[in-house]
């Protein structure tokens, strides 16, 4: 994607897959992945070695943080400094956008049976 010099259309991209909680790349950004992902259900508590950004494009999802949470809305970014334990929660599915460095590992150093070790282009 990163270069190509054509236009991303995100419902179109997101109807291309319906399994949770596994991000697709739908474009670059210097050295970041600009990614989307569908999520339902928890996640997993999790950290980063570098700040993740979540951007709402439909539904409600909960930033679980270990002190209060974080309600986003459609049209609504949150980004969770590097170091911060978070774990996400969907209610109903929620489909959300997400702008990372490419170094970025999907569960931090975690490794659960939900943890994706590369993600698919689309």
């Amino acid at each position: 994607m990163g270069g190509t010099l054509e236009k991303v259309n995100l419902s179109d991209k997101f109807a291309l897959f319906s399994e949770h909680f596994t991000p697709k790349i739908v474009g670059e950004l210097n050295d970041n992945h600009i990614l989307i992902a569908k999520v339902k259900g928890e996640f997993v508590w999790h950290t980063h070695e570098e700040d993740e950004m979540f951007f709402v494009v439909k539904g409600s999802l909960v930033i679980q943080l270990r002190d209060r949470e974080i309600r986003l809305e459609p049209g609504e970014i949150f980004v969770v400094p590097k170091g911060v334990e978070h774990c996400p929660l969907a209610v109903e599915e929620v489909q959300i956008m997400m702008i990372e460095p490419k170094v970025t590992k999907h569960t931090g150093d975690l490794v659960t049976e939900k943890t994706v070790t590369t993600y698919e282009r689309i």
